[in-house]
């Protein structure tokens, strides 16, 4: 069984996996929104962490968010996540 932080989707599958077309995908990336992993020839490949990032932002897209209001809102997500694993953390310690 693979990672989900592992690319394993070329960029068209990805693009046909989220309903997006390719152009924006390379968009997301030059704006630091995703981040495919890349064979040694160059070639995007997206993890499923990567399709679940796409989905979130074709879903914010579609609420009515610019793509600079979506990274602000991916970073929050991600600072929020961090502290319940934290917070999971310490209260497994404490227990």
């Amino acid at each position: 069984m693979s990672e989900p932080y592992v690319g394993v989707y070329a960029i068209s599958v990805a693009a046909s996996m989220v309903s997006m077309e390719i152009q924006n995908l390379r968009v997301y990336e030059r704006r630091g929104l995703v981040t495919p992993d890349r064979t040694p020839g160059g070639t995007r490949l997206y993890s499923p962490d990567d399709i679940e990032v796409l989905t979130r932002i074709r879903d914010l897209l579609a609420e009515g968010l610019n793509l600079a209001g979506i990274a602000r809102v991916l970073e929050l997500e991600d600072v929020v996540q961090r502290l319940r694993e934290r917070l999971g953390d310490e209260e497994a310690a404490s227990a």
